[in-house]
C-alpha cells in the first residue's frame, strides 16, 4: 500500500513538473550564421505588399493580422506566439527573424518547402512594420 500511494505521489509531482515544463518556453538560439544574415530585399513598398500577401497567407492564421498572437488557430500552439510589436520583437536582427521565421521550432513550422528565401525576406520586411504599430 505504502508503494501506491508512493507511485502516486510520484505521478502527481511529474505531471505537475509536466506541466509548468510547457509554460516555460527554452530560449530561442539563432546560430550566429543567421543572426548575422542581411535581408536580401528592399522593404519597397512593392516588396512590402508581396510579404503582408504571404504573412497573410502563413502567418496570419496563429500570429494575428497585427502580430499580436491572437490569430484564429492561436489556442492550439503550445509556447509563446510572441508580439511582433514590442521592442524586444523589434529588437531582434533581420536574420534573426528570418531563421525563426523561416526553419522554425516545436509548433511553428518550417517553410523552407513552402516558400523561397526570398519570399521569406518579404515577410520579415512586413513583420517590422508592425513595430511601427506600438
Amino acid at each position: 500500500m505504502k508503494t501506491l500511494k508512493f507511485l502516486m505521489i510520484i505521478g502527481i509531482v511529474s505531471l505537475g513538473f509536466l506541466s509548468f515544463s510547457k509554460l516555460v518556453q527554452e530560449e530561442w538560439k539563432v546560430p550566429a550564421k543567421y543572426e548575422k544574415m542581411k535581408n536580401t530585399t528592399e522593404a519597397s513598398s512593392e516588396n512590402l505588399s508581396i510579404g503582408k500577401s504571404l504573412y497573410s497567407k502563413h502567418c496570419k492564421s496563429c500570429h494575428g493580422k497585427t502580430g499580436q498572437g491572437d490569430g484564429t488557430k492561436a489556442d492550439g500552439v503550445e509556447g509563446d506566439l510572441g508580439d511582433f510589436s514590442s521592442k524586444e520583437y523589434q529588437a531582434q536582427s533581420d536574420g534573426a527573424l528570418f531563421y525563426k521565421s523561416y526553419i522554425g521550432r516545436l509548433d511553428m513550422p518550417n517553410y523552407e518547402k513552402k516558400m523561397t528565401e526570398e519570399d521569406m525576406w518579404f515577410v520579415v520586411n512586413f513583420m517590422r512594420t508592425l513595430g511601427s504599430k506600438k
